[in-house]
């Protein structure tokens, strides 16, 4: 097991991308804290752990990333539960502002950048300063995209959000590297996760069967397993770095444009913010009447 002694933190830890990797983190011996935004996916993570067996090494608490206050709280649990921070995953997500330039609001501008953004610079920030008292290293990683690559891949204020999580990837990584604390990211590509696919799982899969090269689809588990290396010491020497886990997807170049479904290419039929999983209501209007 690659993670035994080891405790991590993990944002968005209540589905998709962030469940998958407490599970992967557990089986391998890790202690974690699970922060998410919706209680009640949550508390249903904390009870299949559980009865999984590994309920001693599980703790939840709700957390909004954008809140300097509970980013504090959520990595006070892990020192107060297990006495120590080896690993912070700062993967909550949300869709965010969607919609045409035009349309959107500040308020979906900021609320975009509060959770994919903010979040993470507060993570990092946190993460650090208990890792650089403990001076025994650590790993932190984020949750960037391939929108942080491309234009053309995702909607613009998602885009954008994600292309400052990378950039601040490779700034933390330069500061904190005397530290021996790396920072990474992954970038994942289209992955079958209840944010992405709003509850058409089997139309969402076959979409994105048909866009990358790769013949099957990607799930929360391929960027889990991503994840696990990144924080385990077979990542030592890997710090500033951004790691798409996409099928071969940015792989096809000037073709990836073809291959993706489009966003920004023709006039979305909506606009507003969608809040994903986190349990909060969405605001989204229709545009076409």
């Amino acid at each position: 097991m690659r993670l035994v002694n080891k405790v991590a933190v993990i944002t968005g830890g209540a589905s998709g991308i962030g469940l998958a990797s407490v599970h992967r983190f557990l089986l391998e011996g890790a202690s974690v804290v699970l922060a998410d935004f919706n209680a009640e996916k949550g508390q249903e993570a904390l009870e299949q752990a559980h009865r999984d067996g590994h309920g001693d090494r599980l703790s939840f608490i709700r957390t909004d990333v954008a809140q300097e206050s509970d980013i504090i709280a959520m990595m006070n649990e892990a020192l107060s539960r297990f006495g120590h921070l080896d690993v912070v995953f700062n993967n909550a997500g949300v869709g965010g502002a969607i919609g045409p330039l035009t349309e959107i609001s500040t308020e979906a501008w900021d609320y975009t950048f509060d959770v994919l953004a903010k979040g993470v610079f507060l993570g990092i920030k946190h993460a650090a300063r208990i890792m650089i008292e403990q001076g025994t290293g650590g790993s932190i990683i984020n949750t960037a995209s391939i929108a942080a690559l491309n234009g053309d891949s995702a909607p613009l204020v998602y885009s954008a959000a994600k292309a400052a999580v990378l950039n601040l990837t490779k700034s933390t990584a330069i500061d904190l590297a005397p530290h021996r604390i790396r920072v990474n990211s992954v970038c994942p590509g289209f992955i079958v996760t209840p944010l992405a696919d709003g509850g058409r799982t089997e139309e969402t899969i076959e979409r994105a069967k048909t866009t990358q090269p790769w013949p099957e689809h990607g799930r929360p588990e391929h960027v889990a397993g991503t994840a696990l290396f990144l924080a385990s010491d077979d990542a030592e020497f890997v710090t500033g770095e951004g790691i798409v886990v996409d099928g071969g997807l940015t792989a096809a170049g000037p073709e990836m444009s073809k291959r993706f479904p489009k966003t920004q290419g023709r006039a979305p039929r909506v606009a507003g913010i969608n809040r994903g999983t986190t349990g909060a209501p969405s605001d989204i209007r229709r545009l076409d009447g």
